[in-house]
């Protein structure tokens, strides 16, 4: 908040999904927010109704005013910042890469929530890679932003272990609550040149690529370890998936287990579904057949002969 005697500090945000709404709460606790900046209205869901961002709907319910440019390079929009006389933009997950005018708007540029420990995972998904990794640990960056994808120098961090049962959903709501927790400590100082910029270094910079639904793929011919955090780090999408005979099957939990055979043969098929992989077995809990609900494995047995020593798996298995 602002010190008795002086102006509140005018804030742009810009986000798009839920895990935004957090740090956009803190904003207003913060200062005034003057403009919120979020992603055009898109088809989503089973339905692919067109809806608004989670960003949007909270803009509104605050009564805030929102704006939702399809582009923001090759445009005035910077001008238009500038004009609004800014102290910051504070951007958590907008989804686009902001150019040089919009950063140089506000009188103290731009500053960005990242869900990683920057260097580690710079990009679009560092959530699910530092899952799909083994990392120990994650956090959020408050990070002054520049021209390059996330290498701006960081002003202030928060840690939280990534727990063994964690997925991309659970540890996206810790780091979002994290990120709001982040930028409502930690803005006031910015604003007040109370932070040091700590420029990020040249070792350890790692990529969060955006995923793809082949990253989804189970190759057996890897350990159960890794595939079972390939489980949880796509959860809900493009989710973990095998192919069995012509239908794919995704997998929505798993848990690892002593076991050897070879890679992709089914090691038990009677109220467990335990397959080998490269290293132990991967026993899946719960699935869910192309076009169907997602069942319990012992449910899915139930309508599905598996016998042991089969390989029906595809995907990965030579």
């Amino acid at each position: 908040m602002a010190e008795q005697g002086t102006a509140p500090a005018r804030i742009a945000f810009f986000g798009t999904p839920t895990f935004a709404v957090p740090a956009l709460r803190a904003c207003q606790a913060v200062g005034t927010v003057v403009l919120v900046v979020t992603q055009p209205d898109r088809p989503r869901g089973r339905g692919q109704h067109v809806t608004p961002s989670a960003v949007k709907a909270e803009a509104e319910r605050s009564t805030l005013p929102v704006l939702q440019p399809p582009k923001l390079k090759g445009t005035d929009f910077g001008e238009r910042l500038r004009a609004m006389r800014l102290d910051v933009a504070v951007v958590a997950a907008y989804g686009r890469i902001l150019p040089t005018d919009v950063l140089s708007a506000p009188r103290l540029g731009c500053v960005n929530v990242h869900a990683s420990l920057l260097p580690r995972w710079r990009g679009a998904a560092p959530i699910q890679w530092a899952i799909a990794s083994g990392d120990a640990e994650t956090g959020v960056c408050l990070m002054q932003m520049e021209a390059g994808l996330d290498t701006g120098p960081v002003l202030a961090l928060r840690r939280t272990p990534i727990l063994p049962d964690d997925t991309s959903e659970t540890l996206q709501q810790r780091l979002s609550e994290l990120g709001g927790a982040l930028v409502r400590e930690e803005l006031p100082r910015f604003l007040a040149g109370g932070l040091t910029p700590d420029p990020q270094p040249a070792d350890g910079v790692t990529l969060a690529r955006l995923v793809e639904k082949e990253d989804g793929r189970l190759d057996w011919t890897r350990p159960a370890s890794e595939l079972e955090r390939q489980v949880r780090a796509f959860v809900p999408w493009p989710g973990a998936w095998t192919q069995l005979g012509p239908q794919l099957l995704k997998v929505w939990r798993a848990e690892v287990v002593p076991g050897a055979g070879l890679a992709g043969t089914v090691l038990a098929a009677h109220g467990a579904l335990d397959v080998a992989t490269g290293e132990r077995a991967l026993r899946l809990l719960e699935v869910q057949p192309e076009g169907r609900r997602r069942m319990t494995a012992a449910e899915f047995l139930s309508g599905h002969r598996l016998r042991q020593g089969e390989r029906p798996f595809g995907g990965g298995v030579p």
